[in-house]
């Protein structure tokens, strides 16, 4: 089938080609047009405006970096004016209130709306091995799942639009505060003198391992944080969407708004656009 996706950045370009592998037509639509040209030099096409990418398609895959961005394509006249008949497929990371937000707006233009956040990096969406979570009906997700088997072989559905969202919020808190405290560590034991090797020998075999911990250990020990797969200024995002979400839930949060001072201390210290491994440079440098 036809098949549109805005947003063709870090994680939106693997997925675009694997949509592209499974036989269908790809309508590609970036705000950025040279992040959409490996796409294109693939065979998609390439349109220079996102109504013109939804009216040529039966679904429309969203990769956008946050609920503004949406706005600002999806959600402007032109492109919602487009959507009638169409399912908007939504794989970013946006709050459970944003998602069904926007899933009304899509309703109310005529169009159909589900949720399917991802979780994993660009190695993942290479290989078509996401963990997709899945907030539709049962009837959405009956009739989409083999397209979201392009992007992972056993999508989950969660619930209804918002639960899969929340979810997703929920894993990419772990990330923050997972690496925060391995990176603490390491620098505590870098400082010791104790070799880190051993400490990642026992901790390996220690149920306080976690694999993104070996993802992240090259970077931090040789400081090299260039070409993400997660950039630092996303999961800051990401720390104030759940933030902000856990708040009239009355949850104690004191530990993630300690890890939301180190990540914007990352930003301001001009690591925006690096991994978000770079935390582990921050807690080094210390206070002041």
């Amino acid at each position: 089938m036809n098949v549109a996706i805005i947003g063709t950045g870090l994680m939106g370009r693997p997925m675009g080609e694997r949509i592209m592998n499974a036989n269908h037509r790809l309508i590609a639509y970036n705000r950025t047009p040279e992040k959409a040209k490996p796409l294109a030099f693939l065979g998609a096409d390439v349109v220079s405006i996102p109504a013109e990418a939804i009216a040529s398609s039966e679904c429309v895959v969203l990769m956008l970096a946050d609920a503004q961005a949406i706005r600002e394509t999806l959600l402007q006249k032109d492109a919602l004016g487009s959507v009638a008949e169409s399912t908007v497929i939504q794989m970013g990371t946006i709050s459970p209130e944003e998602s069904i937000t926007i899933q009304g707006e899509i309703l109310r233009a005529g169009g159909d709306y589900f949720e399917a956040p991802v979780l994993g990096s660009i190695p993942q969406a290479e290989k078509g091995e996401l963990i997709v979570m899945v907030g539709s009906t049962s009837e959405q997700f009956g009739r989409w799942s083999d397209l979201l088997r392009c992007f992972g072989p056993d999508p989950v559905l969660i619930g209804p639009v918002g639960h899969a969202a929340a979810l997703k919020l929920a894993l990419n808190q772990l990330i923050a505060s997972l690496t925060a405290a391995f990176a603490l560590s390491l620098n505590f034991l870098e400082r010791k003198e104790i070799d880190l090797d051993l400490f990642m020998k026992i901790l390996r075999k220690s149920a306080l391992y976690a694999p993104m911990f070996d993802k992240k250990l090259e970077r931090m020990i040789e400081r090299d944080y260039a070409n993400p797969n997660f950039p630092a200024k996303h999961l800051a995002k990401d720390i104030d969407l759940f933030l902000n979400e856990a708040k009239p839930l009355r949850l104690q949060t004191v530990g993630l708004e300690g890890v939301r001072q180190l990540v914007q201390m990352t930003l301001t210290r001009g690591w925006a656009e690096t991994d978000y491994s770079a935390l582990f440079q921050v807690i080094s440098q210390g206070v002041g």
